[in-house]
């Protein structure tokens, strides 16, 4: 199947050769897409592919990150390997800008976690729960899924952070969970979660700074309410 490409654009609309000329600042989102995308179909080029595709995601590409593989290939002109490659990069972008995010997270800065997991939680369509696990430098030392589903699922899954916290020989830990509503107001099973999580990190001589619930751009973050459970009194 012959397909429209680049060379049947004037060259100065071509995204490669504006690509080389003004660095790839100057490029719009479909631009840079096309780009990716290299073909287009027989009736249009892969810039016109990309401006098709960005509509569909009323333009925002965040809502592009989202599609899944087989929403892509439903597109046309989008076969297996161009929603492979287009996950790929979503995946690749998603990384890097996390890793830059955490040379800025801050363990007592409750914001900048959330902010840090905002996109990655708050599109879920189901309840995940996991934890930001540190050193005792307040050094970030990873992160880790421990439980998918609702908060029932989540409060079985205590244990389970435990082992994970230990394992990477974490001082002090940062739990998070989403709601798909959108609402990161905590649920009275939320509260009971987090007391849960405090009592038993304290037998395990781990601190837990905060419990962030995830919403649609906002978060809840305990720390920050004063509603984390507070230590017994030692006699």
């Amino acid at each position: 199947m012959n397909h429209t490409t680049m060379k049947d654009l004037p060259e100065s609309e071509r995204p490669y050769e504006r690509f080389r000329r003004l660095g790839a600042e100057a490029l719009s989102d479909a631009e840079l897409l096309a780009i990716i995308l290299k073909t287009g179909t027989r009736e249009m080029t892969s810039l016109a592919l990309a401006r098709e595709l960005l509509s569909k995601c009323h333009g925002n590409l965040l809502n592009l990150y989202e599609l899944s593989f087989e929403e892509l290939t439903e597109h046309r002109g989008i076969g297996p390997v161009k929603a492979i490659q287009l996950k790929a990069v979503a995946e690749l972008s998603g990384r890097i800008a996390r890793t830059n995010s955490s040379y800025r997270l801050r363990f007592d800065n409750p914001e900048s976690v959330a902010l840090y997991y905002m996109e990655t939680l708050r599109h879920k369509q189901k309840e995940i729960f996991m934890a930001a696990f540190f050193d005792a430098k307040c050094h970030f030392l990873g992160d880790a899924v421990i439980a998918e589903g609702g908060a029932d699922s989540a409060a079985v899954a205590v244990s389970e952070l435990f082992r994970e916290a230990l394992r990477r020989r974490t001082v002090q830990l940062i739990v998070l969970h989403n709601h798909p509503s959108g609402d990161p107001g905590p649920s009275p099973a939320d509260r009971e979660l987090t007391e849960r999580i405090c009592a038993g990190a304290r037998l395990l001589g781990l601190h837990v700074s905060d419990h962030i619930v995830i919403g649609d751009r906002r978060y809840y973050s305990f720390l920050e309410h004063n509603t984390m459970p507070a230590k017994p009194f030692a006699g």
